[in-house]
């Protein structure tokens, strides 16, 4: 395995070649004070994305090459795990940096989410983070929360009392927001940032831009974000690299949070048929860019973006989620030329503890290296992990087996708030996708706490039932499975079926859609209960916002846990409501 990790190393582009073993050699002279002066600065940096207050360990697995032609899952993630393969990255690099593409908060287990997230910001602080850019979960909870996190105190901005265990004194790393405009055009935070090394002569500049991205307006709560506007990552981009440069910078960095995804998704450091909505904005971004650190789609991969536009030659990254990988990424700057003159970067993954999935027990593998947790990080974490156990470990119910699947979950999910919500008159539900966010898994007498669902299920958004025609319904679900970002079919609750051609054109791809096994009537009306979320408009369900007659029903957590409460065993659905008539070959949930 050593001799494999050493040619792997030799063959990644080139600062420079491998040394032969030191065996029978001579030394001869070391290189002259001249060769010194004009070889490249080498600065590393540590970069991850979408940690979503992964506290512990989230019990997932990357799948990542065995060496024997195969893949193998190995256990990754949790917090002092990540702390740890930080360090340890760190370490190879006298000139480093540790940065961030977003969504470090929210959508969060249990430990962190009840308090805020305050914890995850935490462990940011002390495993050394010093850049990130803002990810559309930051907005969650408001404009005026995500100040909070940068800035610190205890200041009520949400349902729930902050600063429950100690003082929030607030991110030690700084925010960047270059695209997030505040009504009076300039962005809500810092748009820029920049980091120097060296010192006379050998003294290299490197600049950062961070960024959400555009869409953002469409995928948080209307109300968190009033009176912001969210600008387009180009042209924020473009008009920012001059000015950097001006100031010194030899390197440009962009951290976004957009992303894409390679199919197949069996190689954390491949890049093959890369598709997604970041390729437009690396095929018209300064060309001066040379590394960009991309998340959103929780998908990780390793790009030299030449490959697809020779005429942007970018270093494109991301490391997955929940803290499963981090990315070790160099960059040989020149101090004379004040150019980046060679890039490369790895996916690590962060082997943690083995764990029991849906798909059974995943165990520690000696193909990748293991990390022992930080002690520092670990007793940091464990205090909010025991403050939160009694209202993690309460029962609310049983199931069958375990759930791997999330369009099985999120129909679990629809079925649970068409119970809760039949008062109000409602016979169909709909659950977006991105709203399932974790496997669930029961203990082994199949019994399943809040903490589980909670997991599963963390936003607490509201539900809301209103009228809807057919033909608006029909008009819903076409916008879910339509050419904006990534095909995402809404999932129906119990009664409620479709099926979708992706081959057809945009805006008519459903092809049947019943209800109660009948064709739905377009000119008939429907009670249909969806999260407040999706109300609004979230996630491009725009035709929702004509829900008439509309009545408040409860939080979907809620709703959830009384599904579960009612039977003393649920079982695990096995057929799918919704048919995909030509699904993608390689495809995988995420």
């Amino acid at each position: 395995m050593l001799l494999k990790s050493l040619i792997s190393l030799c063959a990644i582009g080139a600062l420079g070649g491998c040394a032969a073993p030191m065996n029978n050699r001579v030394a001869g002279p070391g290189p002259s004070p001249e060769t010194l002066a004009a070889a490249p600065v080498e600065v590393g940096i540590v970069a991850f994305n979408d940690f979503h207050g992964a506290l512990e360990p989230p019990r997932q697995s990357v799948a990542a090459p065995d060496g024997k032609g195969g893949t193998v899952a190995v256990p990754a993630g949790g917090a002092a795990w990540l702390a740890s393969a930080v360090q340890s990255v760190r370490a190879r690099h006298p000139n480093h940096l540790t940065v961030a593409a977003g969504d470090l908060i929210s959508a969060s287990p249990l430990a962190s989410s009840l308090y805020l997230d305050e914890p995850a910001v935490g462990v940011m602080n002390r495993l050394g983070l010093e850049f990130t850019a803002v990810g559309n979960h930051e907005f969650d909870r408001g404009r005026q929360e995500i100040l909070r996190m940068q800035n610190g105190g205890c200041a009520k901005f949400t349902a729930r009392t902050p600063c429950a265990l100690e003082r929030f004194g607030g991110a030690q790393y700084r925010y960047l927001a270059a695209s997030t405009l505040t009504e009076s055009g300039q962005p809500l935070l810092a748009a820029t940032g920049m980091k120097s090394f060296g010192s006379g002569a050998r003294k290299v500049t490197v600049g950062l831009i961070g960024l959400t991205l555009k869409g953002t307006a469409q995928i948080v709560s209307p109300d968190g974000i009033a009176g912001l506007t969210f600008a387009d990552e180009v042209a924020t981009i473009n008009a920012l690299v001059p000015g950097l440069k001006a100031q010194g910078a030899d390197a440009i960095v962009v951290l976004i949070h957009q992303g894409g995804a390679q199919e197949p998704d069996t190689d954390p450091n491949g890049c093959t048929g890369f598709s997604g909505d970041i390729r437009p904005i690396l095929d018209n971004v300064d060309p001066r860019v040379d590394l960009v650190v991309s998340g959103h789609t929780h998908r990780a991969y390793v790009c030299d973006y030449a490959a697809y536009n020779p005429a942007r030659p970018i270093l494109l990254t991301s490391a997955g989620n929940n803290g499963r990988m981090i990315t070790d990424i160099t960059l040989a700057i020149d101090p004379q030329t004040h150019r980046v003159t060679a890039r490369r970067a790895a996916n690590v993954i962060v082997q943690s503890e083995p764990y029991r999935g849906a798909a059974g027990p995943v165990a520690n593998t000696d193909a990748y290296p293991r990390f022992a947790p930080d002690a520092a990080v670990g007793t940091y974490v464990a205090r909010y992990v025991a403050a939160t156990r009694d209202y993690s470990n309460r029962r609310v119910g049983a199931i069958s087996g375990p759930v791997g699947s999330r369009i099985i979950l999120g129909q679990m999910i629809a079925d649970a708030q068409l119970l809760a919500t039949r008062p109000a008159g409602a016979v169909m539900a709909l659950m977006n996708r991105g709203g399932v966010r974790a496997d669930l898994v029961p203990a082994a007498d199949g019994a399943i706490t809040f903490g589980d669902i909670y997991t599963v299920e963390p936003f607490g958004n509201g539900l809301l039932t209103g009228t809807i025609t057919g033909a608006d319904l029909r008009a819903v679900i076409e916008q879910s499975v339509d050419d904006v970002g990534e095909i995402t079919p809404a999932i129906p609750s119990e009664g409620l079926r479709f099926s979708f051609d992706r081959r057809r054109p945009s805006g008519s791809r459903v092809v049947d859609l019943t209800f109660a096994g009948k064709p739905v009537d377009p000119a008939a009306t429907y009670r249909l209960t969806v999260s407040a979320f999706l109300a609004g408009g979230g996630d491009g369900y725009t035709v929702l916002k004509r829900l008439r007659d509309v009545v408040p029903g409860g939080i979907d957590l809620d709703a959830f846990e009384a599904w579960f409460k009612a039977a003393p065993l649920r079982q695990v659905p096995t057929t799918y409501r919704v048919t995909d008539l030509a699904p993608l070959p390689a495809s995988a949930e995420h």
